[in-house]
């Protein structure tokens, strides 16, 4: 009798609730990421997405609820979750002094023997050069330099955060295919962005982060079959009209157009929109993953978990 293989979590949260002076930044985040797959984590500036990442990472704890990364207890199990992992920020910490080389040099007294042989190889693919020093490369190359220190030891996970603020979009078309590459060995990669667009072609997973919640998370490619813009048309702008059986994302009225942003919109959905309801025309569209992502963030948040960027950020300095 054969047994179902199961793809074990490489990231598993539960119930994560954090709390900055007068900023809900996070509250009740679920997370379960599979193994193998590249998760795009989506959200405004301040919408708890660094507090998240900080979180997975232990260097901050939650006020309430558990995180586990690689099996790993994020607050106990740190330390050796960093051995584990791979990391890489918008701005990178990087010593200026030194060339592409001795970084890689100094870095690799922290990992297996075969650290250097493989930075080295990253360092070709990605063109750096290797005898520059930081301190006189373009942001570009710094952030080559970041990603393959962050992967040459070959982790499980990635975390990316913000890694290709400012980049040029060659430079960031390289960077993002080398997580689709990544994700077809097996490994996981947890991709937090704002360049929606670009996040589309090689995410398998997309988690929208808005106000410190989930609230959508699904496969991006469940996302694009069963999710669409509803346009009706009525014979009077006073008329009362239906509403697409799913999950609406957003709602909007002018005059007499209607518009939803729908989720798993039920495949009749256009009986309940008949003449005799003052439907003079419907139609449905497949929306861009930026326009999910605008109808699912546009809705007014909550005054409770309205987060504060700015407080926010200085609470993670202190």
């Amino acid at each position: 009798m054969s047994s179902e293989l199961v793809t074990p979590n490489v990231i598993e949260v539960h119930g994560v609730s954090k709390r900055f002076r007068n900023c809900q930044a996070l509250d009740q985040v679920d997370l379960l990421v599979p193994q193998g797959k590249v998760l795009a984590l989506l959200g405004e500036n301040g919408a708890g997405k660094t507090t998240l990442i900080r979180i997975l990472t232990g260097f901050l704890k939650p006020d309430i609820g558990s995180a586990q990364l690689l099996g790993h207890d994020c607050g106990k199990d740190s330390v050796e979750i960093r051995r584990q992992i791979g990391y890489v920020s918008d701005s990178p910490a990087l010593y200026e002094w030194m060339t592409a080389s001795e970084i890689g040099w100094f870095t690799s007294a922290f990992y297996d023997d075969a650290f250097p042989d493989r930075y080295q190889q990253l360092i070709r693919e990605f063109q750096v050069p290797i005898d520059t020093k930081i301190s006189a490369m373009s942001k570009g190359q710094r952030a080559k330099v970041a990603l393959a220190l962050a992967t040459a030891h070959d982790p499980k996970l990635l975390i990316l955060d913000e890694p290709t603020s400012g980049l040029d979009p060659i430079v960031r078309r390289q960077f993002l295919e080398s997580m689709v590459d990544r994700a077809a060995a097996g490994r996981t990669v947890l991709l937090s962005s704002h360049l929606i667009n670009e996040v589309e072609r090689v995410a398998d997973v997309i988690a929208i982060l808005h106000g410190g919640k989930i609230r959508l998370i699904q496969p991006l490619e469940t996302l694009k079959h069963e999710t669409r813009i509803v346009t009706a048309t009525m014979d009077d702008a006073h008329v009362e009209s239906p509403v697409p059986r799913g999950e609406i994302f957003s709602s909007t009225i002018s005059g007499r157009q209607r518009r939803w942003v729908v989720g798993k919109l039920a495949e009749n959905w256009r009986d309940d929109f008949t003449t005799e309801e003052g439907v003079r025309h419907c139609d449905a569209a497949v929306p861009t993953l930026e326009e999910i992502f605008i109808a699912v963030c546009g809705q007014p948040l909550e005054p409770s978990t309205e987060p504060n960027e700015v407080d926010e950020e200085a609470e993670m300095m202190t």
